[in-house]
């Protein structure tokens, strides 16, 4: 059974509760999945048992936040290149945080990544539940080639 690996920073939850939906998209295909706050990760090591790394971020003050930043310093000692990646996050106004995600998974990590990043704004959360779970679906349909 293939494993993934959601790593989210949150800010007021909503990134979060998207990890979950995202979560529950890659479980109804079979794929057993955990999910850590950026801040819990300590070491690189704890990435390795993944098949996929699924990475999240709300969007403060046109960036992810801090803990996010330091996860992916960390995460570039994992030896990711070539693993299945996505990247997620909230937004209220400008959402840059998980295309900046979905970028350095995509050119410094060299993985795999799924179409785009998954950019969904904050008020309108109740709206991409299915959004949210078909992307992890998608991720999971990775994983199966």
């Amino acid at each position: 059974m293939p494993k993934a690996l959601i790593v989210y920073a949150t800010r007021t939850g909503e990134t979060e509760r998207i990890a979950e939906l995202i979560a529950e998209g890659l479980r109804f295909t079979g794929v057993e999945v955990d999910l850590k706050k950026a801040g819990d990760v300590k070491n690189a090591s704890e990435m390795e048992p993944y098949d996929a790394l699924i990475v999240g971020s709300a969007t403060y003050h046109g960036d992810m936040m801090q803990g996010m930043k330091t996860f992916l310093f960390l995460a570039e000692k994992a030896g990711l290149e070539g693993k299945i990646g996505g990247a997620f996050g909230a937004f209220g106004w400008s959402g840059e945080a998980p295309d900046r995600i979905f970028n350095t998974m995509k050119n410094i990590f060299k993985m795999k990544m799924v179409g785009s990043a998954l950019r969904l704004k904050s008020s309108s959360l109740g709206g991409g539940v299915q959004m949210a779970q078909s992307y992890g679906k998608e991720i999971s349909g990775l994983l199966a080639k």
